[in-house]
């Protein structure tokens, strides 16, 4: 086989790591999308899977392609990244998000990916080869979104409590049973279209370093966009079950108007975030729109000891899955 074929091969394996990694992103955080639905009892898992799947893919309908161009051009210097970079990152990614599934810890994949990036790249180069206002922006974000989740959960939780101060309980339970539907839907189709972006995003920025794409191409080819829906969307599918109990269950009760505002506060954050083209963290969203919710309550109702060991996964899984991503990308050499 000659270096050509094997070059193409190379990239071939790539490209199906990089699905395989998208198709772990869904799984991994399909929890995310119907936690909420699930856990207040407003569809069944087998169902709230279903209907998460099919808006994680007609995000592709919905959106630009502001993430990818983020993750695809905006995070490395051109020049710097190779196959070698692109494995580094991919198993940083998938080792990270395998070893907190199996925890049932709600990390973020989107970061997990970002990680990888840059630990290969530093591995590679070092951190002058890394876009600063790229990196920043994904930073800063990690604390952006769950803010903000937890504000617009926690003031649509108030508002709707007001505004529905004189309506009776079951009427209330009724009501927002049918609109937790369109709230999970809303973030089911913020979920699609900022996590598939970003492995949209990797598979450009390898087709770019080996030659199979061009820098003047405003998009990457249509195969990859849906290549990337598709495998977010079977991976939801097959669902998260060990963290749908820590996201619905263990960080507080929420009833369907609670459901209702967290999804609505986090698919807002959502929507917000992808037309920035900033890659957040559809956990971290969720999981400040649930607490934000639930603390409008009280205090107590919230079980600050869960969400605190949620917040160090947080804090740990950049340069964790960057540590991994580093060491993949200096082993890959021996295997092409």
């Amino acid at each position: 086989m000659d270096a050509v074929q094997t070059g193409f091969w190379v990239v071939a394996m790539l490209v199906l790591l990089a699905i395989a990694f998208d198709f772990m992103n869904g799984f991994h955080d399909a929890a995310n999308s119907i936690a909420t639905v699930v856990s207040t009892g407003v569809l069944k898992p087998q169902q709230a899977v279903l209907f998460a799947a099919f808006f994680n893919v007609m995000a592709i309908m919905v959106f630009q392609l502001k993430v990818a161009a983020t993750v695809g051009k905006g995070i490395v210097e051109p020049g710097i990244v190779d196959q070698h970079v692109v494995f580094g990152a991919l198993v940083g990614a998938i080792v990270w998000n395998i070893v907190t599934w199996w925890y049932g810890i709600p990390s973020s994949s989107s970061h997990a990916l970002i990680g990888g990036i840059v630990g290969a790249v530093i591995a590679k180069a070092g951190a002058t080869a890394l876009i600063g206002a790229g990196i920043w922006k994904t930073v800063l974000f990690i604390f952006v979104s769950p803010t903000l989740g937890f504000l617009l959960g926690s003031l649509l939780m108030v508002a709707v409590s007001w505004i529905f101060r004189r309506m009776p309980p079951k009427r209330i339970d009724k009501w927002f049973r049918r609109l937790q539907l369109v709230s999970a839907g809303l973030y089911s189709l913020g979920h699609g279209g900022n996590d598939a972006q970003k492995t949209i995003g990797i598979i450009w920025m390898l087709l770019l370093a080996t030659g199979y794409a061009s820098a003047s191409d405003a998009m990457p080819p249509s195969w990859v966009i849906w290549s990337c829906y598709l495998a977010i969307g079977a991976g939801t599918m097959f669902g998260g079950w060990r963290i749908v109990k820590t996201m619905g269950q263990k960080i507080t009760k929420l009833k369907p108007v609670g459901g209702f505002c967290a999804e609505t506060g986090g698919a807002m954050t959502l929507f917000i975030a992808t037309a920035m083209g900033v890659p957040v963290s559809t956990t971290h969203t969720i999981t400040g729109a649930i607490v934000g919710v639930g603390s409008t309550q009280r205090a107590s109702a919230v079980r600050w000891g869960v969400a605190g060991n949620i917040v160090w996964a947080w804090i740990f899984t950049i340069p964790a899955s960057a540590a991994v991503a580093a060491g993949a990308y200096l082993v890959s050499f021996k295997f092409f």
